[in-house]
């Protein structure tokens, strides 16, 4: 396992806590350095090991002040990422010229006979390729160590995007095979699979991010933050294709077919799709078979790319402009077509996004029938000015979601009228509100319903989320079981789940234990597992409610700052009528809390409907109340580190009797720690403590200490 410092997000970290946790990653991240590239004895696995890398990277983006001389980064040859460097490319990263039908691809191949005076029938191989739509980049590696990563850029010149490539696990920090070049420039393309695309759309529609236009906009979008951590969690992907400066003699092969086979020993990902063309007439039924599977492809292409196969008949020649004359990209026609904006649907997300979807006369793009369309967000329908009725122009974004790229404005309608994005849910009726950030005064993209547990397009997923793990976590209740239920009237409400027992002894209908799927023990098992949730602590309850914004961390510092269920929802119901009043200001003045925050709170619990609800709970079940924070408590404002086997309570609850009594648990022995617990088993940690002189005590000396002894 790794032993990341902190788990802190890096935007929260202090100046004083990121110095600390440089220090320390820099020594460790050099302890398995040394292990791996010196004694070949790695103690930790290469995903852990990124993820030390990665939390280096991502506090060096956030604080570039503080980076070391001895940072990872650092060692490698490059600097942290702050606001982009510039790199010069030693071979410069030129574009191709471009085929757009297949006469043009015969004229190709005629001028590389004609150039090279080779005979009409004589051998001549070409690859070909899928060409990725994405964004280009270029891998310096040094005795097979990824040293640089850069853009594009202009060809001459591109940013230094170092930090945030070595978070794409696709590119390898070090190549495999005792052949790899003492300096080789892999280059290739950085992309993402039409799937994740609308994975990250969908998530930055709910959160009221950028709503990306494309697949390649949201790679480039990804690749280019100066936050590294934004960088890795976006699920990027690369593939290689050529290469740039090689130590002299170092290419391992005579055709570019050879390198695409050291490519895949070395450990760089190769398209599975590249193929080897001895005529036109391969290459043209190349292109014609990609076009006619391109809709299946899980990523974008807008082309193939045809290379002259013999590197020496490359080196002769050579380039013309800005281009290579041994390699065209044969491009495919752009996938458009106009129809018919029926309607416009407001459909309505797990956390009450409303996101608009144009409803589409039926037309095919690119050979897919297409009857609606994105449209992202009220802010692009004023800014496109779409209206109901209008003539539009659609295109299948990265040939695969569909979206309206302009209005036919001469074919509108007289009496079409500009459209009026609803202020209410369409499924509820709740009032739809768009935040404001506090931070930047920005109003968000996403207009959301604040129905919250009664509405029923965001019911289901909301109910799944009340049963789960860190909330009610009511076994045998599981996300097959919520949607059976919630479809078959069983259970449309949380408080249903509490009366479900009772319901189905007193029903004369089919009773639970008859249904598909169901017998006597199972249905036994799942009520004595909901039974045994009827006593809940409040934050877990608090959790449970699916406030926005409200996670784990949250609901925990509003229990522990209202301690029991009465206070909690007594101070909530005088937010709800005052929303402006001294309760909301005590709730926005909590540490941790904010002002974003405390607002979805108070949009929560200004609905009625939401009270409906919490009222039916607590008839059903009881809340326990927790201990509030203890500020002058022995430990008070100290740091404890927990480390070996504790036999009176897990290491979970220690954390939160420490935190309870005002402390802060880390997981990592530090120059600023005050305190290690120690148990059985206690090993590297014990052993930092004694070098930095840390006092270290045991369990029951602990709990001496804080008075419950």
């Amino acid at each position: 396992m790794t032993t990341l410092t902190s788990t802190k997000p890096v935007d929260q970290l202090s100046e004083d806590e990121a110095r600390e946790e440089l220090a320390q990653l820099a020594a460790e991240i050099a302890h398995h350095d040394e292990l791996y590239y010196r004694d070949d004895a790695p103690v930790i696995s290469d995903a852990d090991y990124d993820a030390l890398r990665m939390r280096n990277a991502a506090i060096e983006a956030q604080f570039p002040h503080l980076a070391r001389e001895d940072s990872p980064s650092r060692r490698v040859g490059v600097k942290p990422s702050g606001p982009f460097g510039t790199v010069r490319h030693a071979v410069p990263m030129l574009s191709l010229s471009n085929a757009f039908d297949d006469e043009d691809v015969h004229d190709f191949v005629g001028r590389i006979r004609r150039f090279l005076r080779l005979a009409d029938d004589a051998p001549l191989a070409f690859t070909g390729e899928p060409k990725i739509d994405g964004l280009s980049i270029s891998l310096r590696y040094e005795r097979g160590k990824l040293v640089q990563a850069a853009t594009r850029g202009d060809g001459y010149e591109g940013e230094n995007v170092t930090v945030n490539v070595r978070t794409i696990k696709d590119v390898p920090e070090v190549l495999r095979g005792s052949d790899v070049p003492a300096v080789f420039e892999a280059r290739g393309e950085i992309y993402m699979r039409h799937q994740d695309f609308a994975a990250l759309n969908a998530q930055q529609a709910e959160s009221g991010g950028k709503v990306f236009a494309n697949p390649r906009n949201a790679a480039a979008g990804s690749l280019r933050q100066l936050d590294a951590t934004i960088t890795a969690s976006r699920p990027l992907r690369f593939f290689c294709y050529a290469w740039g400066e090689v130590s002299n003699g170092g290419l391992p092969g005579k055709t570019q077919w050879d390198v695409y086979e050291a490519f895949k020993r070395w450990g760089l990902p190769t398209n599975p799709l590249m193929r080897l063309c001895n005529s036109v007439e391969e290459m043209l039924a190349f292109y014609h078979e990609i076009g006619e599977g391109r809709a299946g492809l899980t990523y974008d292409i807008d082309g193939v790319v045809y290379k002259v196969n013999d590197l020496a008949l490359q080196e002769r020649l050579g380039f013309v402009s800005r281009a290579p004359r041994w390699a065209v990209a044969h491009k495919f026609p752009a996938q458009q077509a106009t129809t018919v904006l029926r309607d416009i649907e407001i459909q309505v997300g797990r956390t009450g996004a409303l996101t608009p979807v144009a409803r589409l006369e039926p037309i095919t793009v690119g050979g897919v029938v297409v009857t609606n369309a994105t449209l992202h967000n009220e802010d692009e329908i004023a800014r496109k000015d779409i209206r109901i009725g209008d003539t539009v122009v659609v295109q299948r974004a990265g040939d695969v979601i569909p979206q309206i790229v302009t209005v036919v404005k001469e074919k509108r309608l007289p009496d079409a009228a500009p459209y009026v994005f609803p202020e209410t849910c369409p499924a509820c009726g709740s009032h739809a509100v768009r935040e404001v950030n506090s931070k930047t005064g920005k109003v968000d993209a996403v207009r959301r319903c604040t129905g919250g547990l009664i509405c029923p397009a965001q019911a289901i997923e909301r109910l799944k989320h009340f049963v789960s793990r860190n909330a009610f976590d009511i076994e045998g209740l599981g996300e097959k079981q919520i949607t059976s239920f919630f479809n078959d009237g069983l259970v449309r409400r949380a408080p249903d789940i509490f009366t479900l027992q009772r319901r189905d002894e007193d029903s004369a209908l089919t009773k639970l234990k008859n249904r598909e799927g169901w017998g006597p023990t199972s249905v036994a098992k799942l009520f004595d597992a909901i039974n045994a949730r009827r006593r809940i602590s409040l934050d877990r309850f608090i959790y449970a409610l699916g406030i926005r914004h409200v996670g784990e961390t949250t609901a925990r510092l509003l229990a522990r700052s209202y301690g029991d269920i009465d206070s909690f929802l007594g101070a909530m119901r005088a937010i709800g009528s005052d929303p402006e009043g001294r309760q909301f200001q005590e709730l926005d003045d909590i540490e941790g809390i904010g002002t974003t925050v405390a607002r979805a709170i108070a949009d929560f619990f200004a609905e009625d409907h939401n009270w409906e609800v919490i009222e039916a709970l607590l008839e059903e079940i009881e809340v326990q109340p927790v201990e509030r924070v203890v500020t002058t408590s022995p430990v008070a404002g100290k740091t404890i580190v927990f480390t070996g086997s504790l036999t009176r309570l897990s290491r979970d609850e220690a954390k939160a009797m420490a935190e309870r009594l005002g402390a802060k648990a880390a997981g990592s022995v530090s120059a600023k720690t005050d305190l290690v617990v120690a148990g059985p088993g206690a090993g590297s940690k014990l052993k930092k403590a004694a070098e930095l002189g840390i006092e270290v005590i045991d369990e029951d000396e602990w709990f001496r200490r804080v008075g419950e002894g």
